[in-house]
């Protein structure tokens, strides 16, 4: 094989292995911030769910006084 091959061949897996070093680590940060996102909207929907239960609990204690 001619060397301008083996090099052209070597750089283009040099690159390879840099692109596929640089996803990896992309991968890594995107599975973190998943996660993360994953764990706010658990607690957003816990929120939301005490705000939905704190006004409905206000709305029958209006019934309620308007019922007296």
């Amino acid at each position: 094989m001619p060397e301008d091959f083996i090099l052209t061949l070597e750089a283009k897996l040099d690159e390879l292995i840099r692109q596929c070093s640089r996803l990896q680590q992309e991968n890594t940060a995107l599975k973190t911030r998943e996660g993360e996102w994953q764990h706010e909207r658990v607690r957003l929907v816990e929120k939301n769910e005490l705000a939905r239960t704190r006004v409905e609990a206000m709305i029958t204690r209006l019934k309620n006084l308007e019922a007296q």
